[in-house]
Parts: structure tokens; C-alpha cells; sequence
């Protein structure tokens, strides 16, 4: 069992505090303004992008995909995709042990994590155990859907070829599946509020283009201090023949007065 690494920290550590934050994510004046409602949905969700700091920053800019893919139905399984921030463990890695959050146990699709052990995927829970990234998205997967089936990769390795490699073998494991494919990323950090909107526009033009290497490229040309644009291109490759949206974007800078702010936008990809 992987414990939990930020409870009480990122996000409230007891069920009753949590469900009560995430709700207030939904409600409050940057989210969605609708707590969600698992719909019949035509499942046209393929994927998404969602931040990962603390709740009171980016929880209500998550809220907005969390929204759009509860309405959506029900997929079999999840991936989600993470930068490692901690540099630990292999370069690319999934494992095989279930997530604890304070809403219960997570657990891990094991055929799927099976079918992505290859190429540069390694099976290495050491990448994960301290890991923030993947694990904040788990509450908000577990409150839509209780008993929540994914795949955590965590991503060292961010540059285009690896992404290109992990994409294309989540592509072809997920192929004929339900699964959709989250990336877990901030964009901009600690700049002003004018220079991140500006950076991070370019590079929401590339994800909207459905475009990983134009990302890589922008990111690198523009200096821009996005932690997770490995996982973001990995996943754009994966839902390949998607259509991207951006469903909101903000900074740190929204939620309380700050000089230096942190980018956040949650993303849909579509049939």
C-alpha cells in the first residue's frame, strides 16, 4: 500500500474535512459552480490536464475537468501521469501498489500497469512513495467515483522522446479500453501575474494544437517553468485524433494578492 504523502498538507487529511474541501473546490468562485453528477454520458472524454497544488490554490481550477468528466459516464480505468519532483526512483514508473488517501484505497488496474511495463516503463514504487503530483489528483477521482480504477506513471524523464515513447505505449494499451489519461501539471512558476499569463498562453496554444513537440519547444525557447510538460505531451500523444479545450485558467495570484504567482488550467480532450 502506498500511503498517502501530502494529506493534511495539500488537501485535509480526515474524509469528512476532505470531501467538504473538494466540495467547496466545485462551489467556490473559480470552480465549475456545480458539485458533479455521474451522468449517463456518450463517453467522448478521452483525457485531460489538472493541476496539483495545495487545494486552496488549484483545487477549483482541477474542479473544472473533474466536472466535465463526471458528467461524461463512467470509464473502466484511469491513467494518471505525474512529473517526479522528487527525484527518486527509475526515470519512468508505474507500480503495482494501491494509493491510500483519506477517502479510501485507490487501486491499481494491474492489467493495464502490466501492459505498460515496457520500452522505457519501469515497475518502481521508490518513484511514487513521496511523490505529490499524482496523489492530489486521487480525491477528486475517488469522490466521483468511489471505486476508482488507474495507473499512476511518474515521469523523471520529460524530455520529447521519452514522452513520445510513454504516449505511444499508453496508446496501444488503452486502445479499444474506456480509459482516460490525466496529466497532473502546474504551468508558470513564481513570476508575475502578467509574464505567466503570457508564457503559459503559448503554451496552452500548443496543448488546444494538439501538438507535444510544438510544447517541448515552447517551453524550452520560452524558458517557461511548467513542472509537468512531459506528462502533458505524453498524454496529447496518447489521445492522439483528440480535440483539446481549456475549461479554465488561473494563477495563485486569483485566489489570494501574491507579486509571484503559479499558473494552473484544467484541459479536456474529446472525441
Amino acid at each position: 500500500m502506498r500511503r498517502p504523502s501530502v494529506a493534511g498538507m495539500f488537501y485535509a487529511g480526515e474524509e469528512h474535512a476532505l470531501k467538504g474541501e473538494i466540495e467547496r473546490c466545485f462551489l467556490g468562485p473559480l470552480g465549475p459552480g456545480r458539485l458533479p453528477k455521474v451522468g449517463p454520458g456518450k463517453r467522448g472524454v478521452l483525457g485531460g490536464v489538472s493541476p496539483h497544488a495545495g487545494y486552496m490554490y488549484s483545487g477549483m481550477v482541477a474542479a473544472h475537468l473533474y466536472a466535465r468528466l463526471a458528467e461524461d459516464g463512467r470509464p473502466e480505468s484511469f491513467v494518471v501521469l505525474g512529473p517526479n519532483h522528487t527525484g527518486r526512483g527509475s526515470g519512468i514508473a508505474v507500480t503495482s501498489e494501491d494509493f491510500q488517501t483519506p477517502l479510501g484505497v485507490a487501486k491499481i488496474d494491474k492489467e493495464l500497469a502490466k501492459a505498460l511495463k515496457k520500452d522505457l516503463v519501469d515497475e518502481d514504487i521508490e518513484a511514487h512513495r513521496a511523490e505529490h503530483s499524482i496523489e492530489v489528483q486521487l480525491p477528486f477521482l475517488q469522490y466521483i467515483y468511489p471505486e476508482v480504477k488507474f495507473v499512476p506513471v511518474c515521469m523523471g524523464f520529460q524530455d520529447y522522446e521519452a514522452a513520445k515513447s510513454v504516449g505511444g505505449v499508453i496508446r496501444d494499451a488503452i486502445k479499444g479500453k474506456d480509459v482516460v489519461v490525466i496529466a497532473s501539471t502546474d504551468l508558470s512558476h513564481y513570476v508575475t501575474k502578467e509574464t505567466a499569463k503570457k508564457k503559459d498562453g503559448m503554451a496552452l496554444e500548443a496543448i488546444r494544437a494538439m501538438d507535444p513537440k510544438g510544447l517541448y519547444e515552447v517551453v524550452r525557447d520560452e524558458d517557461i517553468s511548467m513542472c509537468g510538460y512531459g506528462p502533458v505531451m505524453a498524454t496529447l500523444i496518447a489521445c492522439s485524433g483528440g480535440r483539446a479545450t481549456v475549461l479554465k485558467y488561473a494563477t495563485s495570484g486569483d485566489v489570494t494578492p501574491m507579486r509571484d504567482v503559479v499558473g494552473y488550467a484544467a484541459i479536456v480532450i474529446e472525441k
